[in-house]
């Protein structure tokens, strides 16, 4: 399955994902710098209502987003970003498995190749790449 999409279709293409993705908690996001997978994951919380301000948690390493999904108790995003750590030991110091593992949370997380061991069986990976005319293709691998 891929996605085509311009930046003006995003809105929709966050909508089609989780109709698709409906159930699915843990979710990596791989391509290249610049490619737009921080800008994807802040179309996908919009897309579940979340009303905090989104943003790239490279020096924060994990964001936290709430949304309420029309219920009263709010449900969580996490937003990992693994740029900046040097292995997987420093990961689990940072608490990345905690995240991967909370129940009934979803779980982005981008540059993932240093946590592959730790991800849960179910994880969905994601191709995020960049296409003539600023188009974006997003594979599933």
């Amino acid at each position: 399955m891929d996605w085509i999409f311009t930046a003006d279709q995003l809105p929709a293409t966050a909508q089609a994902f989780w109709e698709y993705f409906a159930g699915q908690r843990v979710f990596t996001l791989d391509g290249q710098m610049g490619a737009g997978k921080t800008t994807f994951i802040k179309a996908l919380c919009a897309a579940k209502g979340v009303e905090d301000a989104t943003a790239s948690p490279t020096f924060a390493i994990i964001n936290q987003y709430l949304y309420h999904n029309g219920q009263a108790q709010p449900h969580i995003i996490y937003h990992l970003d693994l740029y900046r750590l040097r292995d997987e030991e420093e990961a689990i110091t940072a608490g990345i498995e905690d995240t991967l593992y909370q129940p009934d949370a979803i779980c982005f997380v981008e540059w993932p190749g240093i946590i592959t061991r730790l991800l849960p069986p179910e994880t969905v990976n994601l191709q995020l790449e960049v296409l003539p005319d600023q188009r974006r293709r997003l594979s599933i691998r």
